[in-house]
C-alpha cells in the first residue's frame, strides 16, 4: 500500500532538482502498484528511496548523449535515471511483457519525452552501435552482463553498471570478456557516501574498439 513507502530522503531533492515532483509521482506509483504487478517484491517498498530510487539517481552525472538501460525492469534505473537527466535520450531494453507495458505507462504518465520502450532482450537489439552509454542494475554478473550490452555502445563509449558489495569478484571472473570487447579504464567507483545511507557500487569501463 501506497502508506507504506518511506518517508522522503533529504537527498532526493538534491538529486533530482526541478524534477522532483516527477521522481515523487514514480516512487508513489511504484509503491501503490510494484509489488501486485510483480515489479517489486513485497519487502522494497518500506525501503523503495533509499535502496531503489537514490540508489539508481547518484548515478546520474555518469551519463551523457543516448544512453541504453538493459533490462530495465520497473525502471530502475532507466526511468529514475531518465527523471533526473532530461538531457539523455533512454531506450529501455525489457524483455517482459508486463513489464514493458509498466514502462510505457510511466513514461506516458510522467510526459517523459527523452524515453523509448523497446520489447526485447539486449542481445535482439539490430541497429548496431547507437549508443554513448548503457547502464544495467541487477541483471546478471559482469562475465554474463558485457556480452549483450557492449556491442551496443559505440567505440570511445563507455558501460556504467550499478552493481553490489561483489562486483570485485565479478571483475575478476569477466578478465576475459573484458579483453574480449575492448573495454578499457575499467574500474569501479562508490558514489554516494555522505550522503545517501546506501552508497552505490558503479562499474565503469571505456568501449576502446
Amino acid at each position: 500500500m501506497a502508506e507504506q513507502l518511506e518517508t522522503e530522503p533529504d537527498a532526493a531533492a538534491t538529486l533530482f532538482g526541478d524534477r522532483i515532483d516527477l521522481a515523487r509521482r514514480f516512487a508513489e506509483n511504484l509503491a501503490v502498484h510494484g509489488e501486485e504487478r510483480g515489479l517489486i517484491g513485497p519487502l522494497e517498498v518500506p525501503r523503495l528511496w533509499t535502496r531503489h530510487i537514490l540508489n539508481s539517481a547518484i548515478a546520474a552525472p555518469f551519463f551523457s548523449g543516448r544512453a541504453v538501460d538493459v533490462g530495465s525492469g520497473a525502471g530502475l534505473p532507466g526511468l529514475v535515471l531518465a527523471i533526473a537527466r532530461p538531457d539523455v535520450e533512454w531506450t529501455l531494453i525489457e524483455p517482459m511483457e508486463r513489464r514493458t507495458a509498466w514502462l510505457t505507462e510511466q513514461v506516458a504518465e510522467l510526459g517523459l519525452s527523452n524515453v523509448t520502450v523497446a520489447r526485447m532482450r539486449g542481445e535482439e537489439w539490430a541497429e548496431g552501435r547507437v549508443f554513448d552509454v548503457a547502464t544495467a542494475r541487477a541483471v546478471s554478473a559482469l562475465r554474463t552482463l558485457l556480452p549483450f550490452t557492449a556491442p551496443l555502445v559505440r567505440p570511445g563509449g563507455r558501460l556504467v553498471f550499478l552493481k553490489g558489495a561483489n562486483v570485485g569478484a565479478e571483475v575478476e571472473a569477466a578478465a576475459k570478456q573484458v579483453r574480449k570487447f575492448g573495454l578499457q579504464d575499467v574500474r569501479v567507483e562508490i558514489v554516494g557516501e555522505g550522503q545517501l545511507d546506501e552508497p552505490t557500487r558503479v562499474f565503469l569501463a571505456t568501449v576502446s574498439r
